[in-house]
């Protein structure tokens, strides 16, 4: 009975292993949609917040959960910053694009 189970317990695991491979190699893996301004250094810092996130939810002491936080909340602002400063840059090449259209005449 239990080298059933165990048997059992296989064939769905390499089942389930094929069909997921086969779906990312045909379909690809899930493109997230973001604003085009956001970089991909802070893209990777997006990433690391949120693996940091599922530190401090994996935690199982208090004195380890205190330390997840705050390196949550570091790399929180972090993020906030990173994004700040992109958002800058794009509106400030917005805006020196519409100047220079506005000195051509150009204002489509």
């Amino acid at each position: 009975m239990k080298e059933e189970k165990t048997s059992m317990e296989d064939n769905w695991k390499g089942i389930k292993e094929a069909l997921t491979s086969t779906c990312q190699e045909v379909l690809g893996l899930k493109k997230y949609h973001h604003k085009e301004w956001i970089s991909t250094e802070t893209l990777d810092n997006i990433k690391e917040r949120k693996n940091k996130k599922t530190a401090i939810n994996n935690s199982r002491t208090r004195a380890e959960r205190i330390q997840a936080q705050a390196e949550y909340i570091e790399a929180n602002k972090q993020v906030k910053r990173s994004i700040r400063a992109d958002k800058k840059k794009y509106v400030k090449e917005l805006a020196t694009t519409a100047e220079k259209a506005a000195r051509e005449g150009n204002m489509k």
